[in-house]
């Protein structure tokens, strides 16, 4: 099969809204290259040559431009193109993807690597990055890895909001969760969630749906996670607060800097309690929870 490459120039904090833009246009896999300075950065992703992507070039311009009505810089926001066969394609992810030991006791591993785990307290995430985000290389996710380490106890009832690869629910698993449900909007998303499960015995029983947030959601859970886009968080908030049981945590990432001071001021006008403050690079975590009686 051929594929056609696209490379998009866009800003570091445009880079989640980008990648969701692309998904939405069935692009198979993204890698981001945050090398060339602070606030830029490449977009990279394939189509297969079955998609006339050519001809949404200039659509997808236009929506990484409109970014900026949403309070995002949207950067140069610019699209070049080239065409690579089959193997180059599976060999880009091969090159671009290998172990990485986000936490202390957490590391992703491509599905197609062998690994030997360096001590006995690592745990490891079998994952294959197929069309869905969400491997550990970009801050978002590993902060929001790391606020689940720094949170769960053992046997807690969870919601992963967005769930993207299921990284997050698999890791919660390993960390001692108790039943976990995972929800996004995107069935791409939810293919591969099931497949990256599949290949992480300790998360079999994961239960993954196709919902739009927390909408027609009414349990009380021990603790919700979502790692999306501030602007996504925002109506969340109310969502999460109707979920959560009296001191149950909401892990929210995917914040980026410019966005942190009205996600917290949502969070505290909702009723929310701020426990810690997670940051890498210009991307910001944060771990709050819902006041327990007399708090």
């Amino acid at each position: 099969m051929e594929w056609t490459k696209l490379v998009i120039e866009t800003s570091n904090e445009a880079s989640e809204a980008v990648i969701n833009i692309l998904m939405e246009n069935n692009a198979g896999g993204v890698q981001i290259d945050d090398t060339n300075g602070a606030n830029d950065v490449e977009i990279i992703t394939y189509f297969p040559d079955k998609i006339n992507i050519i001809e949404k070039i200039p659509e997808l311009e236009e929506k990484i431009k409109s970014l900026s009505k949403y309070g995002l810089n949207p950067g140069k926001a610019v699209v070049k193109v080239s065409d690579v066969d089959d193997e180059s394609w599976r060999d880009v992810w091969k090159k671009y993807y290998h172990p990485i030991r986000v936490t202390r006791y957490l590391t992703i591993v491509p599905s197609w690597e062998d690994y030997v785990p360096e001590d006995k307290l690592e745990n490891v995430i079998r994952l294959d990055p197929g069309r869905a985000f969400g491997t550990g290389k970009h801050p978002t996710t590993s902060l929001a890895l790391l606020a689940l380490e720094k949170t769960i106890r053992g046997n807690e009832s969870i919601i992963d909001v967005g769930t993207g690869s299921g990284v997050l629910s698999i890791a919660a698993k390993y960390l001692g969760a108790g039943k976990v449900d995972a929800y996004d909007i995107d069935n791409e998303a939810i293919k591969a969630t099931k497949e990256n499960l599949a290949l992480n015995l300790v998360a079999k029983d994961v239960n993954v749906k196709v919902n739009n947030l927390l909408d027609g959601i009414n349990e009380k859970k021990d603790l919700i996670v979502a790692n999306i886009l501030a602007e996504i968080i925002i109506p969340l908030i109310p969502q999460a607060k109707n979920n959560l049981v009296k001191g149950g945590k909401f892990i929210t990432s995917g914040i980026i800097s410019n966005k942190k001071d009205i996600v917290i001021k949502n969070l505290l006008s909702n009723g929310f309690i701020i426990d810690d403050i997670l940051n890498e690079k210009d991307w910001y975590s944060i771990i709050a929870h819902v006041p327990m009686a007399g708090e």
